[in-house]
């Protein structure tokens, strides 16, 4: 399946830009779930793959990260990373928002962080690549960590099955149609050996469907 190349991809966010923040009617019962089951309020270290406008840093930093926890976002955009860094100025000393060189690369080191999060972003993504993240956020995730994922997925319910059909043949005949993203399935690409599922759930808005997925790494003794 034919997605946005890196350059394409870039080049949307760098237009879309403060828009971003409109797709909160279908993503904040989504985010809501993710941000009830995560366990933010024991998190220390966060990184964000894909951060955006920095909406989503913000509203841990501001109510339910610790006071001394430290944030970390990257994101393939420049308009995304001068919007995150605008927003989340109040938090200078602890958020840093840096610019990502291509779609899967994450500069962490090995066991370092608490919480691994990147919201509708890996639907963007070819599987391969997908893949690559999730590889990376096993190998950065301290062995009691967690990894938070949110993103559209296929419907449900009557509702929903028509929307994120209509969805899918949207992006079928123009991916920037609809950002990029498609309906994928974040479950399929944990597999039972690297991973303890901890909360699964799909939650519709406006006939929307999104996966929140929230996961902790099985790591050699």
């Amino acid at each position: 399946m034919q997605v946005l190349t890196l350059e394409e991809a870039r080049s949307f966010y760098n237009k879309f830009g403060e828009k971003q923040d409109s797709q909160t009617f279908y993503e904040a019962t989504a985010l809501h779930s993710l941000i009830a089951n995560s366990k933010f309020d024991q998190a220390t270290s966060v990184f964000e793959f894909g951060c955006g406008t920095g909406r989503f840093a913000l509203k841990l930093l501001s109510e339910y990260l610790p006071s001394k926890a430290q944030y970390r976002g990257v994101d393939i955009s420049t308009t995304m990373i001068q919007l995150a860094s605008a927003r989340l100025t109040p938090f200078a000393s602890r958020a840093n928002v840096t610019l990502a060189t291509d779609n899967v690369t994450i500069q962490v080191d090995d066991n370092s962080i608490d919480r691994f999060v990147s919201t509708y972003v890996l639907d963007l993504l070819p599987d391969e690549n997908v893949k690559q993240v999730i590889h990376e956020a096993h190998r950065a995730l301290k062995a009691d960590g967690l990894l938070c994922l949110a993103g559209v997925t296929e419907g449900t319910t009557p509702l929903s099955r028509i929307v994120m059909n209509s969805w899918q043949w949207l992006f079928s005949k123009k991916p920037s149609l609809v950002g990029g993203c498609r309906p994928t399935n974040l479950l399929e690409h944990l597999p039972s050996t690297e991973w303890h599922i901890q909360y699964h759930t799909i939650v519709i808005a406006w006939g929307i469907a999104s996966e929140v997925l929230i996961a902790s790494p099985i790591k050699d003794r």
